[in-house]
């Protein structure tokens, strides 16, 4: 048996060129040059139908995907339970289905269109060759061929990755049409059709303009005006009858003509609907958004500055339109604290007007409401009046909180080992810094003389807080506000005392959170999840970690001592028009007059309202935080706010903390003779040790429970005496 051997590389030569009388150059030229050139455009044709059956490097969506596509009407803003807000972005659209679209308005459209829609699947090439010939004989582009199936595969699927004209997009976009027409029926690619389409004006779909030009729903059209809805498609802005009204009678007559011809409609009716005139509605028309405010602002803004919207090629223009943003809002607190800003604000414009003489620029307010225990926002109110875009006040504008700023001197005093029951002289004061002296006044000049810190707190006395403040330290107090939540930078000089700096109502609101849940910072929070569409998840907000800044002991006792500032002291307002159950807050209000606030709060929710002048001045003579401010807080909690039942509890006293009977106007161990006696809660090693020596004698019949329910004696009596004359009827 002959042996294998490899062939030389002679041997090689004359079998890839059998005739060595021939140079190699021209063989290579004649024979495989032509060879390559056709293995080169086989592999470009594969390459080029391997790209078209995935639809480029996008990929092809499957299936399901394509039978789940709703046109997108602007995504949607939901609150904590799921209810709808508002959109996220303000598309003019109005998805409708099949239905809801008259036969001669879907018969307009096929008559213009796509005459042989039920018939082609995808791509009519009776209608590519009838264009290709009239194109041909016109030297121009005449009539075109674009499908329905393809105008839907161009303006949702193919439109998200390529924004540019082009053969490569042309192609996709017959891959597409295919796609879609084995996985749709002919109807629900009408419908999808039908609700994509642009028809001018920024408005999408026969449902928006037909409300856009005629001020009515689809269904209720005439033949004349689905014939004009119909005649847009070919030039939107060519042929708007607001701006051409001539040029769209003509296009108009045209889609009439072209229905009667394929037989949609009888010629007769067809003649006299083109005798009709073109007419429109008055106004344009807009999407309803009836909850759009300042916080579906805010949270617009927070979704783009999350996510952005980056080139429409990615796709995220097209997702972000339909996402679901699912915030920490409640729309019930939302709509109420809408109103409630509305309504003081007029208010107090009214009276502002009275004490000027004349109108003064417009009076403004702000509103934030949180969830103490998480930093969710409730709600948020930026002004009087929404404007999209507007300036928003509850979390831009800085302005004095006057003794709205108290509790963080308090809760300083607190940390530094003071007590509720410790003393303070109220009593005109003087402060000497940088060789000028400042001399802060109580409101009405009114002075209490020498009080426990509870009673300064509950009666507002400038002069015993400035004390208070001096005797701590002002750096101290700064550095509670910090802690607490205050971003806003602070000077460290006595006036900070009375809450002369300037700071936002959400920083203040979030700073009044540990104070509600124990002493713990939190981190205000307003949205908890993005999703797409199709439920995938494109952002989630990550809890954050708790910090505690207070000791809960004291957070607990500056509540209380809040508490009695609603109960007894500037904040009655609140006990006055109806508000009951456990509430702790602190009015404020400017030397001059120009800001009022009052921040509320429950275990459940922190609330601050806020109303002024945005160039400050004076509201009127007696402003003050409790008469026109606190109003507000009242209004928002009776009809936006449901306390859980048993919310009380969680303000519970500490494990540890020791309960003494004191002297309400000594702070010293109460003793029988002693008129006013309250419960009083103390950190140990803090509670009074000596009995009270300024009372003796027989007690009073005031006696004062722990809620230093004052009167109660004298309520009693007054329910008796109603029964017994109710027994005896005398």
């Amino acid at each position: 048996m002959k042996r294998f051997t490899f062939p030389t590389p002679h041997e090689l030569a004359a079998l890839v060129r059998p005739d060595p009388s021939r140079p190699a150059r021209r063989w290579l030229r004649e024979r495989w040059l032509p060879l390559l050139a056709v293995l080169l455009a086989i592999a470009g044709v594969a390459t080029l139908d391997s790209w078209l059956a995935t639809c480029g490097f996008a990929g092809c969506p499957a299936p399901s995907q394509i039978r789940a596509f709703r046109p997108p009407e602007g995504g949607r803003i939901l609150d904590r339970d799921g209810r709808f807000i508002s959109r996220l972005t303000n598309i003019r659209r109005v998805n409708v289905p099949l239905s809801d679209v008259p036969p001669h308005v879907r018969a307009a459209f096929l008559a213009t269109e796509d005459r042989r829609f039920y018939q082609h699947h995808g791509l009519d090439w009776r209608g590519a060759a009838r264009a290709a010939v009239r194109n041909v004989a016109a030297l121009g582009v005449r009539e075109g061929f674009s499908t329905i199936t393809m105008q839907v595969a161009r303006n949702t699927f193919v439109a998200r990755y390529f924004s540019e004209r082009s053969m490569r997009r042309k192609l996709i976009e017959l891959r597409m049409a295919r796609l879609i027409e084995s996985s749709l029926t002919k109807d629900q690619i009408l419908e999808l059709y039908l609700n994509v389409i642009y028809l001018g004006n920024g408005v999408y779909g026969v449902e928006a303009a037909s409300r856009d030009l005629f001020g009515k729903h689809v269904g209720q059209l005439t033949l004349a005006e689905g014939a004009m809805l119909a005649a847009l498609p070919k030039g939107p802005s060519a042929y708007t009858p607001r701006n051409n009204p001539r040029r769209a009678l003509a296009r108009r007559n045209l889609v009439l003509t072209l229905m009667a011809d394929q037989g949609y409609v009888a010629r007769p009716r067809a003649e006299e609907a083109a005798r009709q005139p073109v007419t429109v509605a008055e106004n344009e028309w807009r999407p309803a958004q009836p909850n759009d405010s300042y916080a579906v602002d805010a949270v617009r803004a927070f979704v783009d500055s999350v996510l952005g919207v980056k080139d429409a090629k990615n796709g995220d223009k097209e997702t972000l339109r339909d996402a679901a943003v699912y915030t920490t809002l409640d729309l019930r607190a939302q709509t109420a604290a809408d109103r409630a800003v509305r309504r003081r604000a007029d208010a107090i414009a009214r009276e502002s007007q009275d004490y000027y003489g004349r109108a003064r620029d417009p009076i403004e307010g702000a509103m934030v409401a949180i969830d103490p225990r998480s930093g969710d926002v409730r709600a948020l109110v930026g002004g009087r009046h929404f404007e999209r875009g507007a300036f928003d006040r509850a979390l831009a504008a800085h302005r004095q909180p006057g003794s709205a700023f108290k509790p963080f001197v308090y809760a300083a005093a607190l940390s530094a080992g003071m007590t509720p029951a410790t003393m303070v002289d109220d009593e005109p004061v003087e402060v000497r810094t940088g060789g000028q002296v400042w001399t802060p006044g109580n409101f009405n000049d009114e002075y209490l003389g020498r009080v426990t810190l509870r009673k300064a707190l509950e009666r507002s006395a400038n002069a015993a807080t400035v004390r208070v403040s001096r005797s701590v330290g002002e750096a101290r107090v700064v550095a509670v506000a910090h802690r607490n939540g205050i971003a806003s930078s602070l000077p460290v000089v006595p006036a900070i005392a009375l809450g002369a700096v300037d700071v936002t109502p959400m920083e203040l609101v979030t700073a009044y959170a540990p104070f509600a849940n124990g002493g713990v910072r939190v981190t205000p929070r307003l949205v908890l999840r993005i999703d797409a569409a199709d439920g995938t998840p494109l952002w989630a907000g990550e809890p954050q970690p708790a910090v505690q800044v207070m000791d809960p002991r004291d957070a607990y006792q500056l509540t209380s001592m809040l508490r009695a500032v609603v109960d007894y002291g500037t904040g009655h307002t609140l006990r006055d028009l109806g508000v009951r159950g456990a509430v702790a807050g602190k009015t404020g209000t400017t030397n001059n007059g120009a800001d009022v606030w009052f921040v509320g709060y429950t275990p459940t929710v922190v609330a601050g309202f806020w109303f002024g002048y945005d160039t400050p001045r004076p509201i009127s003579g007696d402003a003050s935080g409790g008469r026109l401010a606190a109003p507000a807080w009242a209004d928002f909690y009776a009809s936006g706010w449901r306390e859980p039942a048993g919310g009380a509890t969680a303000w519970r006293a500490p494990p540890g903390m020791e309960m003494r009977v004191i002297d309400a106007e000594t702070g010293e161990l109460a003793t029988e003779w002693c008129p006013i006696t309250q419960n009083e809660y103390f950190k140990p090693g803090t509670s009074p040790t000596s009995p009270c020596r300024e009372h003796s004698g027989e007690p009073s019949d005031e006696i004062f429970d722990e809620n230093h329910n004052r009167g109660w004696v004298d309520d009693i009596t007054a329910k008796m005496e109603k029964a017994l004359k109710r027994v005896f009827k005398f």
